[in-house]
C-alpha cells in the first residue's frame, strides 16, 4: 500500500519549481543578453525580453574568434577525455578486482588517495612532462650511467637529445586528465556485486580475462558507463585552466578559452552581447548530449545506487 502525502508532495514539487526558476534565469538572461544589441545591452535595466540580433551576434562572434574551430576542438578533447577515463578505470578496476597479486590493496589505495592531488595542483609538472616527453627517458640514461657504460664497452656514448613535445596537440591537452580516481572506486564497487559465479562459469567454458570483461562485465556496466560518460563528457567540455596554460596557438584553444577572449577589458567596446552569445552557444552542445542520453543517464544513476 502507498501513502498518499499531497501537502509533502506540493512542497516537494514547489521546491523543485524554485530550484529550476533559479537555474533557468542565468540562463535566460545570458540568451536575452546574446540577442540584444550594443546599445540595449548597455541599458539600465537591460531588456528582459530577446531581441532580434542572435544571428548577427553569433556571425560577429565568428568574426572575431574561429568559433566552429574551437567548438570542434572542444568536442574532441570532451570526447578524447570520456573514452579515455571511462577505459583507464575500467581496466585499472577490473584488474585489481578480478587479478591477485601483491600490493593489491595498496595500489587501490594510491589510485583513490590521487583524488587529493587535481592537476591544479600539479599542473606545472604536468605542463614540463607534456612539453618534454622523453626527459624521464633522458633523467634514466643519465642515472644509471647507460651513456657511460656504452661509451666504454663499445666506445660511442649513448645520447638522448630529441625533445618531444605535446604542445598545442589534441594528445597534450587529453592524457593529462584522464586518469579517474572515481570513476575506479566505482567500477570497483560495481564489480564487486557481480556474483562470483558468472566468473567461476566464464572459466569453466574457457574464457580468457579479457573475453568475461568484453562479454559479461561490460553488458553489466553499460548503465554505469554511460552515466559516467555524460558526467566525463562534460567536465571535459568545461576544461579550463589546462587548455589556457597548454594552447599557445588560436586553432588549438576551446571554445570555453575562446569566450575569455571576447571578454571586454581595459577601453575596448563593452561588448557584452557577443560574449554571451558565445557562452548559449557554447551550452548548446552538452545541453544536447544531455537530453540525448538522458535515459541512459537516470538509468546509469538508479543502477549505482542499488
Amino acid at each position: 500500500m502507498i501513502d498518499r502525502a499531497p501537502i509533502l508532495d506540493a512542497c516537494c514539487h514547489a521546491i523543485l519549481v524554485v530550484g529550476a526558476v533559479l537555474t533557468c534565469i542565468p540562463i535566460w538572461y545570458a540568451f536575452v543578453a546574446g540577442s540584444l544589441t550594443v546599445e540595449q545591452v548597455n541599458q539600465v535595466p537591460m531588456p528582459a525580453w530577446p531581441g532580434g540580433e542572435f544571428l548577427a551576434n553569433a556571425a560577429a562572434v565568428s568574426r572575431r574568434i574561429d568559433l566552429w574551430r574551437l567548438l570542434l576542438n572542444s568536442a574532441i578533447v570532451a570526447i578524447g577525455i570520456s573514452v579515455g577515463k571511462l577505459a583507464v578505470s575500467l581496466l585499472s578496476a577490473f584488474a585489481i578486482t578480478y587479478f591477485r597479486f601483491r600490493f593489491r590493496g595498496l595500489a587501490f589505495w594510491l589510485i583513490f588517495t590521487s583524488l587529493m592531488l587535481p592537476v591544479e595542483v600539479r599542473i606545472v609538472p604536468t605542463f614540463e612532462a607534456m612539453t618534454d616527453v622523453l626527459m624521464p627517458l633522458r633523467l634514466a640514461v643519465e642515472w644509471l650511467g647507460i651513456g657511460a657504460l656504452t661509451e666504454a664497452l663499445s666506445g660511442w656514448r649513448l645520447e638522448i637529445t630529441a625533445n618531444w613535445s605535446l604542445l598545442n596537440t589534441y594528445s597534450g591537452l587529453i592524457f593529462p586528465v584522464m586518469a579517474s580516481a572515481t570513476a575506479t572506486f566505482l567500477f570497483r564497487q560495481f564489480f564487486l556485486t557481480v556474483p562470483d559465479e558468472l566468473c567461476d562459469a566464464a572459466r569453466i567454458d574457457g574464457a580468457g580475462p579479457l573475453r568475461f570483461l568484453r562479454s559479461i562485465l561490460l553488458p553489466l556496466s553499460l548503465p554505469n558507463l554511460a552515466a559516467l560518460g555524460i558526467i566525463f563528457f562534460l567536465v571535459g567540455w568545461n576544461q579550463y585552466l589546462w587548455p589556457l596554460l597548454f594552447t599557445t596557438e588560436a586553432e588549438m584553444q576551446t571554445i570555453v578559452v575562446g569566450i575569455k577572449q571576447l571578454i571586454p577589458h581595459g577601453d575596448s567596446l563593452p561588448a557584452w552581447n557577443l560574449t554571451m552569445n558565445a557562452a548559449v552557444l557554447a551550452l548548446l552542445p552538452p545541453v544536447l548530449v544531455v537530453l540525448v542520453l538522458q535515459r541512459w543517464f537516470v538509468k546509469g544513476l538508479i543502477e549505482s545506487g542499488k
